[in-house]
């Protein structure tokens, strides 16, 4: 009795356990003791519940990988891209270079009609990004080549003639010069006590000059020119002598004729890569008689002449070398030339006077300036010319006489406005700044290229 009462003690212990657990989470009591017993199950079961919660960490690991991976593939993508851009710069370089070969084989080329968007000054780099849409010329309008810009400079400065392409210019210049001079003949005892004869002299010259002037390029690097000029030369000389009483005279002298026709040659010696380099042209001219000679008119018995000459009387060579240097905007152009003239035996007599052997003196040539074009269609240019001429030795009564030198220098401006890509009108003036140099000179030019 003693046992089973020990017995039925230690199940109702165990039997109050649960319920008094029950009691406190929910006030609902438990419905019968089944329940309890599965209660009990959940209780003693804990102690596996870790195993389920380490296996997160294999499962790390293939994570990793796959992060790997895909950083790997973005790197060969990207490896990709960065082969095929470099690929893309190398063809754009030779673009680029391509585009400033033909730069410089064009700028050999071009005169008054353009040579295109190959020939425009700046970074030929641009001319490859697709972004802005625009025309050969809208390009040309943004860029003057130099051909435009070198439009207005000096007559012979500028770049060559095309290949095949043929220059007919039309040229009307006027010349006005004036000159005073007093020159006395004689002996000065004292000062203010002379002996002799003195000569004033003013002369008054206007001299128009209408030229026809034909280019003609044979290849891109060679040239050829024919200048025929007529001249109309108007003077007015006043002639004062004092020599036992004054006697004053006047001179309306008038001419009319052909004047020395002129042959020239051009050859571009460099073909620069570089847009920027300087180009170098060689050019020989020549220049014939055909004009009326000085020693073929009139003389009075004070030695002044009765008629106007419209030529020099001598055959004469001249070689020289010009450079143009680019460098945008402008173009800086410059030469230097030697003028021979070959001497000859005049064999005529004036006032008594034999005049033999005549050795003209040769005429060094100089001038430096730019060009620069505001826009394709208009240009100007600004630059001086010096020429300093040598005496001219002649055998007057077998006995050679040396003259002075002479020193001509002008300011020279120019202008220059295309009407269309074959036809221009240029407008260039001449300042005399030395006492030799005529007073001004004005030419209007209209070059047809065809």
């Amino acid at each position: 009795m003693r046992n089973a009462a020990t017995r039925w003690l230690c199940a109702g212990s165990l039997i109050a356990l649960p319920t008094t657990a029950w009691a406190a989470d929910d006030p609902a009591p438990p419905a019968a003791a089944a329940p309890a017993a599965a209660t009990v199950t959940p209780v003693s079961a804990p102690t596996p519940a870790p195993i389920p919660a380490a296996t997160p960490a294999p499962a790390a690991t293939p994570s990793v990988e796959q992060q790997l991976a895909d950083l790997a593939a973005r790197i060969a993508a990207q490896q990709a891209q960065i082969d095929a851009q470099q690929k893309q710069i190398a063809a754009y370089r030779e673009e680029i270079t391509a585009l400033r070969t033909e730069t410089a084989a064009d700028l050999a080329a071009a005169r008054g009609a353009g040579v295109g968007a190959g020939a425009q000054a700046g970074p030929p780099a641009t001319q490859t990004v697709p972004a802005p849409q625009t025309t050969v010329g809208d390009a040309q309008a943004a860029k003057p080549d130099i051909a435009e810009k070198t439009q207005a400079v000096p007559q012979g400065q500028g770049v060559l003639t095309p290949a095949g392409k043929t220059t007919v210019q039309s040229s009307l210049t006027y010349i006005r010069s004036a000159n005073n001079r007093l020159v006395f003949a004689g002996i000065e005892l004292v000062p203010g006590l002379q002996i002799g004869s003195i000569q004033a002299s003013t002369a008054d010259r206007n001299t128009t000059v209408d030229a026809l002037t034909i280019w003609h390029g044979f290849t891109d690097r060679l040239e050829a020119e024919l200048m025929i000029p007529a001249m109309i030369r108007t003077d007015s000389i006043h002639l004062t002598q004092v020599r036992e009483g004054t006697v004053t005279e006047g001179y309306d002298l008038h001419r009319s004729a052909i004047g020395d026709i002129e042959g020239a040659l051009r050859w571009q010696l460099n073909a620069p890569v570089n847009p920027e380099a300087p180009i170098f042209i060689a050019g020989l001219r020549v220049k014939s008689d055909t004009g009326v000679s000085p020693f073929s008119i009139s003389y009075d018995e004070f030695g002044i002449a009765h008629g106007l000459a419209t030529g020099s009387g001598f055959w004469g060579i001249q070689p020289g070398i010009t450079m143009l240097l680019p460098t945008d905007p402008a173009v800086i152009y410059g030469g230097i030339s030697y003028l021979y003239q070959f001497p000859r035996n005049i064999n005529r007599t004036v006032n008594d006077i034999l005049i033999g052997h005549v050795h003209p003196g040769g005429a060094i040539s100089a001038n430096i300036g730019f060009g620069f074009a505001i826009n394709p269609r208009f240009s100007f240019s600004l630059g001086y010319s010096h020429t300093y001429i040598l005496p001219t030795r002649t055998e007057l009564n077998g006995s050679f006489q040396d003259s002075s030198t002479l020193q001509v220098g002008t300011l020279d401006l120019g202008m220059s406005y295309r009407v269309n890509p074959r036809q221009s009108v240029t407008l260039a003036f001449q300042f005399g700044v030395t006492q030799d140099a005529p007073g001004v000179a004005m030419t209007l030019r209209l070059p047809f290229t065809f």
